[in-house]
């Protein structure tokens, strides 16, 4: 009982966290490349894991490790940032935010397939149903929608819940924070070359909202909230504690709406609270 109270407290908090990474990506992407926003956020994480492995002297991870460690990396540090960033050069931020209903769903397909974890038959028709929801949003007409970002966001979604799933296993053995660490690190070959093929031309043009949001999202939503994330998918359950993301898009919509002032449709509160719903029974049976 008390495992699971640490993990779904956790979860929560890197929730809440997870929360703001959408709308401030939405106005990072107004000063910076989509490209140069995914490689510079790493980066600067990546900096921030080698500082406090080397502060706390921690072991360099198994060989055996190293192909968990890459999909990590794949799914949440140069997947999901990358894919969703582009995505809102198309989407506005409440729109985006409303696939996070596929995130549950996501990573519990994967904490199946890579996790070793069995949620009861009923869990699956619950998930299957709050998605479904999220499908028939996307394909009708709010005013916001767009082809080609909803598709990018379904792919960050699907790439997101991989490295969810895949971490919070890895964390059992090496620890939360170390496992976001050491993805950054192994990342950061990549992330540095491209950060500087990208880089701006000119600094003059870049607004203080856009700094914000690409020191948001480079400190919280690539490293500190995965410390909280993955400890509490690690000691809860990846498929039971996953479902606390159903509260990450209304967390989502209260910041576009009321921090970005983006309209914020019926159809979004109405399909974000049915997801919860479905997500809430889904829980029951992980």
């Amino acid at each position: 009982m008390q495992s699971a109270g640490s993990g779904w407290g956790n979860g929560l908090l890197g929730v809440i966290i997870f929360s703001g990474s959408l709308p401030a990506t939405r106005v990072a992407v107004g000063g910076f490349s989509a490209l140069f926003l995914t490689s510079a956020r790493a980066a600067i994480a990546a900096l921030l894991g080698a500082a406090l492995l080397g502060l706390l002297h921690q072991a360099r991870p198994a060989r055996n490790d190293l192909a968990s460690l890459t999909i990590v990396a794949l799914g949440v540090v140069v997947g999901f940032p990358l894919l969703t960033a582009l995505a809102l050069q198309h989407i506005t931020s409440a729109h985006s935010i409303v696939f996070i209903g596929l995130l549950p769903l996501s990573t519990a397909i994967f904490a199946v397939l890579r996790g070793g974890e069995r949620p009861q038959p009923l869990f699956w028709l619950f998930a299957v149903l709050g998605s479904a929801t999220v499908a028939g949003f996307a394909l009708s007409s709010d005013g916001s929608a767009s082809l080609i970002g909803d598709l990018l966001m379904v792919a960050a979604i699907v790439l997101c819940g991989l490295g969810y799933a895949e971490g919070a296993a890895l964390s059992r053995r090496l620890g939360g924070w170390q496992v976001i660490s050491w993805a950054l690190l192994l990342a950061l070959p990549l992330m540095v070359p491209v950060a500087i093929w990208t880089w701006p031309p000119t600094w003059s043009g870049i607004g203080v909202p856009a700094w914000i949001g690409l020191a948001y999202v480079s400190v919280f939503s690539m490293f500190v909230g995965f410390i909280f994330w993955y400890r509490g998918l690690a000691t809860g359950g990846i498929a039971r504690v996953g479902q606390l993301q159903q509260l990450q898009p209304f967390f989502g919509l209260a910041l576009a709406g009321f921090l970005l002032h983006e309209p914020v449709a019926w159809s979004m509160i109405a399909a974000t609270a049915l997801v919860v719903v479905c997500v809430f029974f889904a829980r029951r049976f992980a």
